[in-house]
């Protein structure tokens, strides 16, 4: 895909583009959002480097593709004086990371984001990648039959799957119902939309061939055709579309520090 105001370099054939020619400190112009629009239809996660954001730029960036989600779960983690700013942190002191299993971001919300901004100010020395997958991908490498099987089937994601085990006791965690194969409101393509974060069950069948189904398809979107791998530096951004992508961090950097924050976009309700 050609562009006129920024530059776009493919990280893998799948999945992936970085970002060169802007300033994400400063306000964009008309031109640049909308290639950005169309670079994250066309890569499904950006990535950026050199870009020491500040919480008033990232909340800038994501009104730019339709304003902010603040998810429930993560209430514990919000910035003072920005809730719609989330803490993402991770030291000698931790006992857990955000987003070691694959997932799409929030997939527990009646309406998760459209996308995610993660911005990391400080970095390991050495490891902390993040991986992200292509579900439209995953979802056209299945075999015709198992689509046939999947179309219509919703599915359970329960916040109590991620969060149940840190967030304050008695807290209000959201679960909601969502299809398997949901249709991007964007590009129209299907994707998977099941993942291991978070959906717990599969509706309408057996107990025991909705786990089978589930394992099968969290093994799936893994496949490495499917990926790629973006090795964060200091001030780095990743901006990734939960509709048609699922992520993995990977915390094998302890006991370093990886610092820094996450904004939400406003989505819908999957279809």
């Amino acid at each position: 895909m050609a562009y006129e105001t920024i530059t776009v370099r493919n990280v893998t054939p799948a999945i992936g583009g970085e970002v060169f020619g802007l300033d994400l400190t400063q306000p964009l112009p008309d031109a640049q959002v909308a290639e950005l629009k169309a670079a994250m239809a066309d890569r499904l996660v950006l990535f950026f480097r050199d870009q020491p954001i500040g919480h008033e730029d990232h909340i800038r960036l994501a009104n730019y593709f339709g304003g902010v989600h603040i998810a429930p779960s993560t209430a514990p983690w919000q910035v003072p004086g920005h809730p719609e700013v989330t803490i993402i942190h991770a030291d000698e002191n931790s006992t857990f990371v955000a987003g070691e299993d694959w997932h799409s971001d929030m997939s527990c919300d009646e309406a998760p984001p459209m996308g995610s901004i993660l911005y990391l100010h400080t970095m390991p020395p050495v490891g902390g990648d993040t991986v992200f997958s292509n579900m439209y991908a995953a979802y056209e490498a299945l075999s015709d039959r198992m689509k046939a099987y999947l179309s219509g089937l919703t599915a359970v994601h329960d916040a109590v799957v991620g969060f149940g085990g840190i967030t304050p006791e008695g807290m209000k965690l959201p679960r909601h119902s969502h299809p398997v194969i949901r249709t991007h409101p964007v590009t129209g393509k299907k994707c998977i939309y099941v993942n291991r974060g978070f959906t717990t069950h599969i509706e309408g069948v057996p107990a025991i061939e909705s786990r089978a189904i589930l394992t099968y398809l969290y093994e799936h979107v893994q496949h490495p055709m499917f990926q790629c791998r973006f090795r964060w530096q200091p001030h780095s951004i990743a901006f990734w579309d939960n509709r048609c992508a699922q992520h993995s961090a990977i915390w094998d950097y302890f006991p370093q520090v990886r610092s820094g924050y996450r904004v939400q976009i406003l989505g819908e309700k999957p279809e």
